[in-house]
């Protein structure tokens, strides 16, 4: 739009110019002043409108004057002479990483904390916020379009160092952790609230603890993994034998229940119906009685 006027008032130069000097382009002169007057009115009916992308909010100023009100997403008919500055207020993310690459930093940009015990502990992180779309003209006039590296990334640093001495290194990388994450997040989200930003999540990627101090850990899990193990092994051990022991007594309870509940006679009538069955079946047999009141002897053809 800018454009466009600025290359009108250059052509009603040198229509002027055509004008009131003599040259074969004179008689041109009037259709060059009513293309230049042509052109400045496109670029100053053009200035009149502006569009906001979704997911944005427009900052209006006026000669250096920041407005309050701020623009939607979508077609706006504008004062021309106000220059309209894009704010994004979607999700955002910066992350601090030692990895090359990972970080919005070039090379190793992550949190190095000194603990409550004196340890250097190494922290990866990642922080999701996005602008108070009300706030922008706020944080446009005090801050700038700047922001991470004025306030994210500072506020975010500083607040870490401030409370990682409130905890030992052991804390940190095991049992603290969460609580760490959860002090953390309430100190910045009060800090970024106050300059018109809105803290949503802190995600803590990563804790790197000194070699030794890692190395003793992570002996320390393992031995304690050993020792649960070791427990579980036990309690097996005694359940299976509580089962073979409870195995056992069911069958000297069978056998004194046999041994004490059965007959001669009994024994003998269960024999005669076994020899039944047999006699009955349809398969061909040869019997051998023993005089002697034994079991017979049953022989089949097949």
């Amino acid at each position: 739009m800018i454009l466009f006027i600025i290359l009108g008032v250059i052509l009603l130069i040198v229509s002027f110019s055509l004008k009131h000097n003599a040259n074969p382009f004179t008689p041109y002169a009037n259709t060059v002043k009513f293309i230049a007057l042509l052109v400045i009115a496109i670029g100053i009916f053009s200035s009149m409108f502006k569009q906001i992308d979704a997911g944005k909010v427009g900052v209006q100023s006026l000669y250096g004057s920041v407005q309050s009100d701020v623009l939607e997403s979508g077609l706006h008919l504008i004062n021309p002479l106000l220059d309209v500055t894009d704010f994004d207020i979607q999700t955002q993310n910066y992350t601090m990483s030692a990895i090359h690459g990972e970080g919005v930093q070039e090379g190793d940009d992550a949190i190095r904390v000194l603990s409550n015990d004196g340890l250097e502990v190494v922290i990866d992180l990642t922080v999701l916020y996005r602008i108070t779309p009300n706030d922008a003209p706020k944080i446009f006039k005090q801050i700038g379009v700047n922001y991470t590296d004025k306030i994210v990334r500072p506020v975010t640093r500083t607040r870490i160092r401030d409370n990682a001495v409130y905890y030992d290194a052991v804390a940190l990388y095991s049992t603290k952790r969460n609580e760490f994450q959860q002090r953390i997040f309430k100190t910045i989200e009060a800090d970024f609230k106050t300059r018109g930003l809105i803290l949503e999540q802190l995600l803590i990627r990563n804790i790197n603890l000194p070699a030794s101090v890692k190395a003793s850990i992570e002996s320390k899990i393992n031995a304690e993994q050993d020792a649960q193990k070791m427990t579980f092994v036990l309690q097996k051990e005694k359940q299976e034998a509580e089962r073979k022991r409870v195995e056992a007594q069911g069958i000297a309870d069978y056998q004194r229940i046999i041994s004490l509940g059965l007959t001669d006679k009994q024994l003998q009538y269960e024999q005669i119906k076994a020899q039944k069955e047999i006699a009955t079946s349809p398969n061909t047999k040869i019997i051998f009685m023993n005089s002697k009141g034994n079991a017979p002897i049953i022989l089949s053809d097949k």
